[in-house]
């Protein structure tokens, strides 16, 4: 297996770090535009070799994309994070020009690759991405719905008091801080509903909490989170190449499912070596459904800036 991460910042380098410790390919392309940057990150990860005892083999590259020739899975990381104040969709100019370009250059060298997207505004990013490369829609996968999901479980195992290994929680919707859904309804503790646990203000605590989880960070770090982010991407990564048929949310496609055509948005899905395999429908009440139809609204206005550029 081969896997390519493009952009190598701190989400791209924790995801490529990742990736390599878990041995999940045996050649690991760490590629950026700027100069030096990927190889100097790659050579540090290599010297860890000796010391965490794995064998992939990373190399860093400058914008060459030969090098990731014949890539099973690249990661998309590009563009610029989000500063204090900023919002996912306010990076939708610049980081447009910069996925579909990196989009387009990947496909030259690897036509049948899975394309994962990190770079925001996600939802938006993901569609752009299905639509510049003509991939079939189950090979383009957006990390949004597993990172807010990830961070939904910290949320309620914080107010539980219990390990999030024992929670299952997911968040549909879009990735921001105002479109994605904390499916509190669904969420459970060793399958017990965490509803019956919790006082309604509680819920309510959690949601909110939820929602704003990547802007609370970015206040107080003064930039985008980087190592949630990037360990969602390689625990995509790791259900592809295993081909572990895992259940994550994710952004991908929808063609009626939900109520929603023409669109990339945070639904869950089966994923394995095929890409995402298969949508499944979590029976939303009559209130979540009308959030996740606010949501589409939303990211399809982001959208429609799409055609604008």
């Amino acid at each position: 297996m081969k896997v390519t991460v493009v952009g190598a910042g701190a989400v791209g380098a924790t995801c490529a770090d990742n990736i390599a410790r878990k041995e999940l390919c045996t050649e690991l392309v760490l590629l950026d535009i700027k100069e030096g940057v990927a190889e100097g990150k790659a050579q540090d990860m290599m010297q860890t070799a000796a010391l965490l005892g794995f064998d992939t083999k990373i190399v860093g590259s400058t914008n060459d994309y030969s090098k990731t020739a014949n890539s099973d899975v690249v990661v998309i990381t590009s563009g610029l994070p989000r500063k204090p104040g900023m919002t996912r969709e306010e990076l939708i100019g610049v980081n447009a020009g910069i996925v579909k370009s990196v989009a387009e250059n990947i496909l030259k060298f690897s036509p049948n690759t899975i394309i994962i997207v990190i770079s925001n505004p996600m939802d938006t990013m993901t569609y752009l991405a299905l639509q510049s490369t003509g991939l079939s829609k189950h090979k383009i996968i957006g990390m949004g719905g597993a990172l807010d999901s990830a961070r939904f479980r910290y949320q309620l195992s914080t107010t539980l008091g219990c390990s999030p290994a024992d929670l299952n929680a997911v968040v549909v919707g879009g990735h921001g801080d105002t479109t994605m859904i904390p499916l509190i309804s669904k969420a459970t503790w060793n399958s017990v509903p965490v509803t019956e646990f919790l006082s309604a203000e509680q819920q309510e605590k959690i949601v909110k909490d939820t929602m704003v989880g990547g802007a609370t960070l970015t206040a107080l770090i003064g930039t985008s989170a980087w190592y949630a982010p990037g360990a969602a991407g390689a625990a995509m990564v790791e259900a592809i190449v295993r081909d572990e048929k895992k259940l994550f949310t994710a952004c991908v496609a929808l063609d009626g499912e939900y109520g929603q055509k023409d669109i990339c948005l945070g639904v869950p899905v089966i994923i394995g070596k095929n890409g995402w395999e298969k949508i499944l429908d979590f029976k939303l009440n009559d209130a979540e459904q009308a959030a996740f139809n606010k949501s589409a609204d939303a990211v399809r206005n982001m959208n429609d800036v799409l055609k604008t550029l």
